[in-house]
């Protein structure tokens, strides 16, 4: 199939986070299958869900060194968002192709599809390594155990391009994020009777004020990096719920937060502070209404940050190959700080713009598709020599 038909398919199958992707993981298995090549599966261990780690040896037969070629099969919720079109059904018009996952990043997973029986017939002197990884959306889950799976297996590729949307233009460095749930117990009431109660909602709103205040400092004071789009540590608060009705003081509130750091910031150091004003000034306000009172933050995620080398082959080969050399980084993540954890030198490069990504009538231009092929195909065919390095 060809790239156009690839991205239909791939867009047809409803892998949101929340559900299954094993029925888009089996369509990829056959294809490989069909070319000869057995991938490796590795399955959730609570969950209907899968990676997939597939090898186009080199000609010798060997499927050591090369690079990945790796891409998430997870996409965000249409919930409550006004699509001009059926969301799960890939729809051509000017130019672009919109549905759920065109831009992030099934364009780029079709891309990398349609293009194996073009690598296959070439004689190539590294191997090529396929990844699609699951629950990235939700805090990049899958990627540790597919890693973990491969490199078990005694396989150390040289390299990865982690696809995510960059409009063809190679992200040296992204962000780390760390994403929150803060639970806070209080005493429910009768609203009238306010000084039987212990609001939780209330204190929970003194806290995210507190983060706020926090991210405002930030913002002033750095520290600052100028070669990102954001160019400090963000804080922000996105999801808070409690309370039971109008007229009763709230026993419990739950709220999630995060922080995306710069590469150079310790996350640590900012976990500390949030802890600090909590053991510090909230809990002990806090138990002083209600001394059963608590406040539990737990860890949710905590994708690293991601910082390519310039002197790395990888770098420097799509520097070449796309003709891009400005440093580009970018405040979303993606699985790339996990590759690089595992001594996989990284980049981040695929069709598409973030701005397109997780909105209603997501799109992703057939214009980047073919650049994307034509990056590839050019990488592919000039960057594997026999020495065993990635010539730059």
């Amino acid at each position: 199939m060809n790239t156009q038909l690839w991205l239909s398919k791939l867009i047809s199958f409803d892998t949101t986070s929340r559900h299954s992707n094993l029925e888009l993981i089996d369509v990829v298995d056959h294809w490989f299958k069909k070319h000869n090549i057995t991938p490796r599966i590795t399955r959730a261990a609570n969950e209907p869900k899968a990676n997939l780690f597939a090898s186009l040896p080199a000609k010798d037969g060997s499927v050591q060194g090369g690079i990945i070629l790796s891409g998430h099969t997870d996409v965000v919720p249409v919930d409550n968002q006004q699509w001009s079109s059926n969301p799960f059904e890939a729809v051509e018009k000017n130019g672009r192709i919109y549905g759920r996952g065109a831009c992030d990043m099934k364009g780029f997973l079709a891309v990398i599809l349609s293009l194996l029986p073009v690598f296959q017939k070439q004689q190539l002197s590294q191997p090529i390594h396929f990844a699609f990884s699951y629950d990235e959306e939700i805090g990049c889950f899958g990627a540790p155990l597919l890693i973990q799976d491969f490199l078990s297996a005694g396989i150390q590729p040289k390299a990865c391009i982690v696809g995510e949307p960059t409009d063809m233009r190679p992200v040296v460095g992204h962000k780390g994020i760390q994403l929150f749930q803060c639970s806070i117990k209080g005493l429910s009431a009768h609203s009238s009777l306010t000084t039987q109660g212990c609001n939780a909602i209330e204190y929970a709103a003194k806290l995210i004020c507190a983060i706020r205040k926090l991210a405002d400092d930030i913002r002033q004071e750095g520290p600052f990096n100028a070669d990102f789009d954001i160019p400090f540590t963000t804080l922000t608060t996105n999801i808070v719920k409690g309370g039971i009705a109008a007229n009763t003081i709230p026993d419990a509130c739950e709220f999630m937060f995060e922080f995306r750091h710069l590469p150079e910031v310790d996350p640590q150091i900012i976990l500390t502070k949030i802890q600090a004003y909590i053991d510090n000034e909230l809990l002990p306000e806090i138990r002083r209404e209600y001394p059963e009172g608590c406040v539990t933050l737990k860890n949710l995620a905590g994708p690293p940050s991601f910082e390519a080398s310039e002197t790395a082959d990888i770098t420097q080969l799509i520097r070449t190959v796309s003709g891009e050399n400005a440093i580009l980084k970018v405040a979303y993540a993606t699985e790339a700080g996990q590759f690089q954890a595992a001594n996989i030198p990284t980049i981040v490069c695929g069709p598409g713009n973030i701005a397109q990504a997780h909105r209603a009538d997501e799109y992703v231009t057939i214009e980047q598709l073919r650049l994307c092929e034509n990056l590839l195909k050019k990488l592919m065919s000039n960057s594997l020599n026999t020495n065993g390095h990635i010539a730059s």
